[in-house]
C-alpha cells in the first residue's frame, strides 16, 4: 500500500520501489509512529473531527498492531515504502475505511518528524543512562586505586598524580557529555505534529493536546521549520562524537597501559583477544575497536551535514537519509560506552609498576623548583638550577631523591636536610592543590 498514487497515470517503476523504501530503516520506530497515530486519532476525537466511534475502532486496531509486533507474531516486512505505509495498511486491513481516516488533518512530514523526535528523545535519555554507569565504573575504579603513577604531557613523563585522579578526569568529561544531551533533549522537546506538510491544515485540530500526551513541553511555532528541522539529530551525533573522542582517548590509554612497555594494568580476558600465530598475544581489541568505531560516528555526523546543507524550504527526500546516519550513530555510541563501562569495572591496576615508573621519570623535579622557591629563590632561576640537576643525575643514572645532601648542595647551598621529605613522591600529594589528586 502506498500513501500516495492518485495523479500518476504509471506504475512506479520496480527498482525505484525498492530504491524509495526505509522501511527497513525506520522499521525500528514502530512504538514511535503508533504512539504519535493514538495521540493524533485521540485528539482526532476530542475535537469532533472523527466520531466516537470511529476513533475508538481505531484505537483497537493501533494498539492491537502494537501488541502483535511486540509479540513477533507481526512481522515488520513486505513491500510496503516505510513503517507509516505498515501501520495505515495493517490498520485498514483490520478495521476496514475507517482506518483510511487515520491520516486526517496530518502529513506524513509531520508523521515523521513527530515519530524521530520521540525516537531521539527515548534513545537520547537511554545514553544518558550508559554514560551514567561508565562514570560508576570509572568512579568504582578510581576510589579503589588511589595509588601513585607517572601523570605525561607529550606523552612524557611530566609529574607524580594517581590513578585515581587520571580516571576521574574521564568522570569529568562524560559529565560534560552528559549535559550536553540533556541540553539536546531540552531544545528538541516541542511537537512537531499539526504541522502537514508545511502549512498546517483547515481542520481545527489541538496541537496543545498532542503534544501534552506525546510529552513534549509544547507544539513547535512555525510548521516549515516544523517538517524540515533536522537540528536536534545533528546536536544529539555532535554530542555522540565528542563521546566517542572522549572514549577514543580513554581506549589509547588503555591500549598503551596495557602494553609491555607500560604494564600498568591488565584488561580483563573477556574484553581482549589472542593472534592465530603468536600464542603468547593478548590483544586489547576492545579498545582498540572503540578507538576504530569513533570515526564512524564522526562519519555519520558528517553525513547529515552535509545532507541537510543545500536543502531549500521545507521537506525533500533527501532527509530520509537522516535515519540511517542518526540510527549507526547512536548504536554505535551506545555499544561502545557499554563496553567501556564493563572493560573499565574488570582491568586490573598494578600499582607496583605505576610506582616504579614515577621513580624513574624526575616527577618530582618540579616540587623541588617549589622548594627552592620557598627559600627565596626566583621560580626561573629555580627551574635553571633543577634542570641542571636533571643532567647531573641522567649522567649518574640516579633520581633526585638518591643525590647526598653533599651533591645537592654543589647547585644552591640553600638546599638543606628537608629536601627529602618535600620531594618525596607520597608527601608532594599532601601539599597545596595536589591534596585534590588524592
Amino acid at each position: 500500500m502506498k500513501l500516495w498514487g492518485g495523479r500518476f497515470r504509471k506504475e512506479e517503476n520496480r527498482l525505484m520501489e525498492d530504491f524509495n523504501s526505509s522501511l527497513h530503516v525506520d522499521k525500528r520506530m514502530y512504538f514511535e509512529d503508533i504512539s504519535g497515530s493514538i495521540a493524533h486519532v485521540n485528539m482526532l476525537t476530542q475535537c469532533g473531527i472523527l466520531t466516537k466511534e470511529e476513533g475508538s475502532k481505531i484505537l483497537e486496531g493501533l494498539k492491537a498492531i502494537l501488541r502483535d509486533i511486540e509479540n513477533a507474531s507481526l512481522r515488520i516486512e513486505g513491500n510496503y515504502e516505510d513503517i507509516h505505509s505498515f501501520v495505515e495498511s495493517n490498520l485498514t486491513q483490520r478495521v476496514g475505511d475507517t482506518g483510511k481516516k487515520l491520516h486526517t488533518a496530518r502529513s506524513r512530514n509531520d508523521q515523521v518528524a513527530v515519530d524521530i523526535r520521540l525516537y531521539a528523545k527515548r534513545k537520547a535519555q537511554e545514553v544518558v543512562g550508559v554514560i551514567e554507569e561508565l562514570q560508576e565504573s570509572l568512579q568504582n575504579k578510581a576510589n579503589e586505586n588511589p595509588v601513585i603513577m607517572p601523570g605525561y604531557t607529550h606523552l612524557q613523563r611530566a609529574q607524580v598524580v594517581t590513578m585515581k585522579h587520571h580516571l576521574m578526569a574521564y568522570y569529568q568529561m562524560l559529565e560534560r557529555d552528559k549535559k550536553r544531551i540533556l541540553n539536546a533533549l531540552d531544545i528538541l522537546n516541542e511537537s512537531p505534529l499539526g504541522c502537514g506538510a508545511l502549512a498546517g491544515t483547515t481542520h481545527a485540530i489541538d496541537r496543545e493536546m498532542t503534544a501534552r500526551e506525546l510529552g513534549f513541553a509544547k507544539p513547535v511555532d512555525n510548521f516549515i521549520d516544523g517538517v524540515s528541522d533536522r537540528d536536534y539529530l545533528l546536536e544529539l551525533m555532535s554530542g555522540f562524537s565528542i563521546i566517542m573522542m572522549h572514549v577514543s582517548r580513554l581506549s589509547e590509554e588503555l591500549i598503551l597501559w596495557s602494553s609491555q612497555e607500560f604494564k600498568f594494568i591488565e584488561i580483563d580476558d573477556a574484553y581482549a583477544t589472542g593472534s592465530s600465530i603468536m600464542p603468547q598475544k593478548k590483544n586489547p581489541d576492545a579498545a582498540e575497536l572503540i578507538r576504530g568505531k569513533t570515526g564512524r560516528v564522526y562519519g555519520s555526523l558528517v553525513s547529515l551535514l552535509t545532507t541537510m546543507k543545500g536543502l531549500p524550504l521545507s521537506y525533500n527526500k533527501d532527509m530520509q537519509e537522516d535515519k540511517e546516519a542518526f540510527f549507526n550513530a547512536l548504536d554505535t555510541t551506545l555499544s561502545c560506552l557499554q563496553i567501556m563501562s564493563k572493560m573499565i569495572s574488570s582491568m586490573k591496576v598494578k600499582s607496583e609498576n605505576m610506582e616504579t615508573s614515577v621513580k624513574k621519570g624526575f616527577l618530582n623535579a618540579t616540587e623541588l623548583a617549589d622548594y627552592l622557591v620557598k627559600k627565596g629563590i626566583a621560580f626561573r632561576d629555580a627551574h635553571s638550577i633543577v634542570g641542571a640537576v636533571v643532567i647531573f643525575c641522567e649522567d649518574r643514572d640516579k633520581g633526585i631523591e638518591d643525590l647526598s645532601l653533599e651533591e645537592l648542595k654543589t647547585f644552591d647551598s640553600a638546599i638543606e636536610e628537608d629536601i627529602y621529605e618535600y620531594i618525596d613522591y607520597r608527601n608532594i600529594l599532601n601539599k597545596g592543590t595536589k591534596v585534590a589528586l588524592l
